[in-house]
C-alpha cells in the first residue's frame, strides 16, 4: 500500500495548507463551545467489545455522564467506541473527534457530536481544550503519546493541571517504574510531574477521583492552578 507522508512531503508553496489548520480549529471552537465539564477519555482503537476493558469503559463514561460530565473521545473504536456508547447511554454530550488516516478509521455510532480532522494537530488541541480531567486507558503508541503530550503540557504550564488518570495498574506497573527508577532518578522530570497522576482498577474509583478534583475536595499538584 502506498501512503502519503503529509509532514515528508510539505513545501514552502503549500504554506495554504495553514488555513485548512486553522479551518479545523475554528469549526472545532464552534461546534465545542459549551460541553463543558468534560473528561476525555484515551485508549487503544484495538480494543474489542468482547474485552472486560470495553465494559469498564462503557460503565466509566456512563457513571461520569451521570454526573453530569461530557465525554470526549478520538471518535474511533474500541476504547473511544466505549466511551461514547457509556456517555449515550447515560444521556451525556458524547463527543468524537474522528481523525482521516490512510487505513481509514471510520467514527463510531455513538457520538452526539462528531468532528472529522485532517490534521492531527487540531485534533489534539480539541481533545485537551474542553477536558476537566483525562482519564487513559491502556493502548498503544497513540495512547502513550497522548498521555505524554497532557502531562508536558501541564509541566511547561502551557495548561492547567487536571487529573491524570491511568486505569490498569497492571498494565501502567512497567511504564510507571520507568519513570520513577530510571527517569525521575536522573533528574529528567520532577516529583510534581508524577503528582499529577492517578492510578485506578474500577470505573467507580476514577469517576470519584475526576468528582472530589471538580468539586475542589482534592488540589492536584502542589502548585495546582484554580479552576
Amino acid at each position: 500500500m502506498e501512503y502519503g507522508y503529509e509532514i515528508n512531503e510539505l513545501a514552502k508553496e503549500e504554506s495554504w495548507r495553514m488555513f485548512r489548520i486553522i479551518g479545523e480549529l475554528v469549526e472545532g471552537f464552534d461546534k465545542l463551545s459549551g460541553v463543558e465539564p468534560a473528561v476525555t477519555i484515551y485508549g487503544s482503537a484495538r480494543l474489542s467489545p468482547r474485552q472486560k476493558l470495553y465494559t469498564q469503559t462503557v460503565d466509566l463514561a456512563y457513571q461520569l455522564g451521570r454526573k453530569g460530565f461530557s465525554i470526549i473521545t478520538g471518535g474511533g473504536p474500541g476504547v473511544m467506541e466505549a466511551a461514547n456508547k457509556g456517555a449515550l447511554k447515560a444521556g451525556a454530550t458524547s463527543i468524537g473527534l474522528n481523525i482521516e488516516l490512510p487505513e481509514e478509521q471510520a467514527p463510531n455510532v455513538y457520538t452526539t457530536k462528531s468532528i472529522t480532522f485532517s490534521h492531527f494537530f487540531a485534533r489534539k488541541v480539541m481533545l485537551v481544550k474542553y477536558a476537566t480531567a483525562f482519564i487513559i486507558m491502556p493502548g498503544g503508541l497513540g495512547t502513550l503519546d497522548e498521555l505524554t503530550e497532557v502531562l508536558t503540557l501541564m509541566q511547561t504550564h502551557k495548561m492547567k493541571p487536571f487529573p491524570v488518570i491511568l486505569f490498569n495498574s497492571s498494565y501502567w506497573k512497567g511504564f510507571l517504574d520507568w519513570l520513577q527508577g530510571n527517569v525521575l532518578k536522573q533528574g529528567f522530570i520532577s516529583e510534581e510531574d508524577l503528582d499529577l497522576l492517578r492510578i485506578c482498577d474500577e470505573p467507580e474509583v476514577a469517576v470519584e477521583a475526576v468528582q472530589r478534583w471538580y468539586t475542589g475536595q482534592e488540589i492536584i499538584g502542589r502548585k495546582a492552578l484554580s479552576r
